[in-house]
């Protein structure tokens, strides 16, 4: 149990030392299913979050919620603030690419990734995951959306693009400069990724701002967790690790926060909500993130820890692809026990993460020369 402390003691830190004012008001409303602050409804339950993901309308293309953001900064017509026929045909579009075969034809992209930048540590060298998972998400992403952009230079736009817009939607007076500085970034990206694609190209920019940023956000998040709370037997065991992928996906909560706005008058919780009420759902607190440490033996139920996807019709497509993803990475650190011995916030990034994550092996193995079984 120490050991899980001091796990959730350094994953603190990525909200902590990047958003402290907001994880404190987050603090302060965690055991009330939903609270209002004005205008604003805090939605923390686990059923109340569910609820309004499935059975209150909603304003998606609302300013300051994701589909919102899209429209301003690309035009809009994306995957995140249809509604009808048009999400339902543009999901169908990108469902074979986020589908089981899609996922096995992406994942010797980013195994050679893993076999190349994890090869150091069966020398004694540290390696920072970071860039590894930047790396990684960048050319999956690259193969994904057949595009000849660079990897780096695509993860990076990709984060960037997600940075900017998130500091021109904080919440309080704008910084000078900010909405133009998203509006630059997001031209960047899809000036990448404009190559001819029958895919609409603000659709192609939001799939690589939702991979890179929430790839970079979880993968040294669960690594350090595994590394800090004495996980690496439970990820080195494959009946075990697909369990304790859901359990780090559920921990680390790569997009914490989900905001919405109601399209109509309902009542959440015991709570009116008005059309027009800004919805914060807090995935964090929904999953149990800030209780439950991870466990592969005593899971939480699917159904709780698939909500870091969201809910309903617009879940997350990406849900597959994420979780074969961490389970490759996982499966690929475990033989070397690693041991984190760097770690610093990233205070720009859009989600919580770490601009730094550097690990140590601390057992002798062989570098890993083949892609994990």
């Amino acid at each position: 149990m120490a050991a899980l402390r001091d796990a959730r003691r350094r994953d603190r830190q990525v909200y902590t030392r990047s958003h402290p004012l907001l994880f404190a008001l987050l603090a302060a409303v965690r055991r009330r299913p939903v609270a209002r602050a004005g205008r604003a409804v805090l939605v923390s339950g686990t059923e109340e979050y569910r609820e309004a993901l499935t059975r209150i309308p909603l304003d998606r293309a609302a300013a300051g919620t994701t589909g919102g953001v899209v429209r301003e900064l690309s035009g809009g017509g994306s995957l995140f603030d249809q509604e009808g026929g048009d999400h339902r045909n543009t999901r169908r579009a990108v469902a074979g690419d986020f589908g089981a075969a899609g996922v096995e034809r992406l994942r010797p992209v980013w195994r050679a990734v893993l076999a190349r930048r994890l090869a150091p540590l069966a020398a004694g060298h540290p390696v920072d995951l970071v860039p590894l998972a930047r790396e990684l998400a960048g050319a999956t992403v690259r193969a994904l959306l057949d595009t000849p952009a660079d990897p780096s230079a695509l993860a990076e736009a990709a984060a960037d693009a997600a940075a900017a817009a998130v500091r021109d939607h904080l919440p309080g007076p704008r910084l000078p400069g900010t909405a133009r500085a998203a509006a630059k970034a997001t031209a960047r990206l899809e000036a990448l990724l404009a190559d001819g694609s029958a895919t609409p190209t603000a659709l192609r920019a939001m799939i690589a701002v939702a991979a890179v940023n929430t790839t970079v956000a979880a993968v040294p998040r669960a690594s350090a967790w595994c590394a800090d709370g004495g996980l690496w037997e439970q990820a080195a065991d494959d009946r075990l690790r697909p369990a304790l992928v859901d359990e780090l996906l559920r921990v680390t909560a790569p997009s914490p926060l989900l905001p919405r706005v109601a399209a109509a008058d309902a009542v959440l919780g015991g709570c009116p909500v008005k059309a027009g009420d800004r919805l914060v759902l807090v995935a964090r607190h929904a999953v149990g993130a800030d209780r439950e440490p991870p466990d592969a033996h005593r899971p939480a139920p699917p159904a709780v820890a698939r909500l870091v996807f969201g809910a309903g019709p617009h879940a997350c497509p990406g849900a597959r692809l994420a979780l074969a993803q961490l389970d490759d990475v996982l499966a690929a650190l475990a033989p070397y026990r690693p041991t984190v011995v760097a770690s610093r916030v990233d205070r720009r990034a859009a989600l919580p993460g770490w601009r730094r994550l550097t690990v140590r092996a601390t057992t002798a193995t062989r570098p890993l020369t083949e892609s994990p079984a």
